[in-house]
């Protein structure tokens, strides 16, 4: 269990309850410039998907790198990171920064995340994360992910300027498409822990990532959720979900496409549940020693703020 226990801090160790705060409540979605306010999906509320590493493979074509160490009935072994560098998506180089990462967990260490280092995580990484809400206006929408302050802005009926300012996630806009939200983003900012998944998949200035949203019936879901429970352990805590639950899922289908990494777009899914849990607020604690002993490389701010 040594192995893994740095990179448990992305859901334990560096999170702890900021108290005293009260929860926001649900916005419903006001009308965008090309749809009236009831044809607007409304994706108010808070939705859960508690497992790690988070994404859901999909049912066929090229898909997100997996863990090669599995647990003994087959879900990957998130005390064990080690992404498999054979996936044909991934480009020499690229399976290359994979592979070394699993060498470092395999040899009992754990690896630095932005997780884990209060880093911003970006676009697609992000997505592990347990809870989301959304809070939807007519010219923008605006995304809050359970873990620190891990906050998106997506301007919407709006195009990328011609020469956009990397950021941590990137420049993000967005449109109606009928049921469904269509996000699209570039200009990721690479970090000082830059990568877009768990097991330390790179990405480059080339990297863009397209999101859907939509509402969708449970049963429409089925396969997806069954592939996840296969694919993902779950976290339970103060972010789960009914499990008796069979009414509308929120459903994220995403792709990825990075010419500097991959050899193909990929696709993946998140397929979110009504959490029954209240909001929970964490912050990323600015400990610097990690449980070894060692420092961990925190931001830190290069003159005081007042």
């Amino acid at each position: 269990m040594r192995a893994f226990r740095l990179l448990v801090t992305l859901v334990a160790a560096v999170a702890t309850s900021a108290l005293g705060q009260t929860p926001m409540p649900p916005v419903g979605p006001t009308t965008s410039g090309t749809q009236s306010a009831a044809s607007i999906p409304d994706f108010s509320g808070v939705w859960s998907h508690p497992f790690l590493t988070g994404f859901e493979p999909p049912q066929s074509g090229p898909g997100p790198v997996r863990n090669r160490s599995r647990r003994p009935d087959g879900v990957a072994n998130f005390q064990q990171l080690v992404g498999d560098y054979t996936n044909p998506i991934l480009k020499p180089q690229a399976a290359e920064v994979v592979k070394k990462h699993g060498e470092i967990t395999l040899s009992g260490n754990g690896y630095p995340t932005p997780s884990s280092q209060c880093w911003p995580g970006g676009v697609p990484y992000v997505f592990w994360d347990f809870l989301v809400q959304m809070f939807q206006e007519k010219s923008q929408i605006t995304m809050i992910y359970r873990q620190g302050n891990e906050v998106r802005r997506v301007r919407m009926n709006a195009t990328h300027p011609t020469h956009p300012v990397p950021s941590s996630y990137g420049d993000s806009v967005g449109r109606y498409e009928g049921d469904t939200l269509v996000i699209d983003t570039v200009a990721i900012k690479k970090g000082p822990f830059a990568m877009l998944d768990m097991y330390g998949t790179p990405f480059t200035d080339k990297l863009h990532v397209t999101e859907r949203y939509r509402l969708i019936d449970y049963d429409a879901a089925k396969d997806a959720i069954e592939r996840n429970a296969k694919e993902n352990s779950y976290a339970p805590g103060a972010w789960d979900f009914d499990r008796t639950y069979r009414g509308k899922v929120l459903q994220l289908h995403f792709t990825v496409e990075d010419e500097g990494v991959f050899t193909t777009p990929w696709t993946a899914t998140i397929t979110y549940r009504p959490s029954v849990d209240s909001w929970t607020e964490l912050i990323c604690a600015e400990n610097p020693r990690e449980f070894n002993n060692t420092q961990s490389q925190i931001p830190t701010a290069g003159k005081p703020d007042f």
